[in-house]
């Protein structure tokens, strides 16, 4: 009951609107993309740029050429939540959906290429495993951006 209350009291301060799900959502990821790939870059890698074994950073295989795509990724995603898209959140809910779409694609692929001498990204299990946890949380905030507002029916109108 008191958290109806908060929820409600929370809802009239910000005019009626729902909480920026899929702003939230590409902010975290997105900083966490770039604390990654610069942690990535600034460690160099094992055997050059684009080496197949690469160093473990957090617990994740990266070289500096997965350093530098999680790094663009990762702006991407700060300047979308920080751009924002007005009321609706309609961009950042797209853009959450296409950049989890691409994290759980490329974590199948990371995961055809582990072990191989094509892991130019010096992807390891673990990367995939992160791949398609972030994947799946990208587009969880970006379905509840898309999500209609309660008490309103796509079919009927307003």
């Amino acid at each position: 009951m008191a958290a109806h209350r908060v929820l409600h009291a929370f809802r009239s301060w910000r005019g009626g609107r729902r909480l920026p799900v899929a702003r939230a959502g590409a902010g975290v990821v997105g900083a966490l993309l770039v604390v990654f790939g610069v942690a990535g870059l600034l460690s160099g890698g094992v055997d050059g740029f684009a080496g197949t074994r690469g160093v473990t950073v957090a617990g994740l295989g990266t070289n500096g050429l997965l350093g530098a795509v999680c790094l663009c990724a990762g702006l991407v995603l700060l300047m979308g939540a920080a751009l924002g898209g007005g009321d609706s959140g309609r961009a950042v809910a797209t853009l959450d959906l296409v950049a989890g779409t691409a994290f759980l694609v490329s974590g199948f692929g990371a995961l055809a290429l582990v072990g191989t001498d094509l892991n130019v990204l010096a992807f390891r299990t673990s990367n995939v495993v992160a791949c398609f946890a972030v994947g799946a949380f990208l587009v969880a905030c970006g379905s509840h951006g898309r999500a209609p507002r309660r008490g309103r029916h796509p079919r009927r109108g307003r």
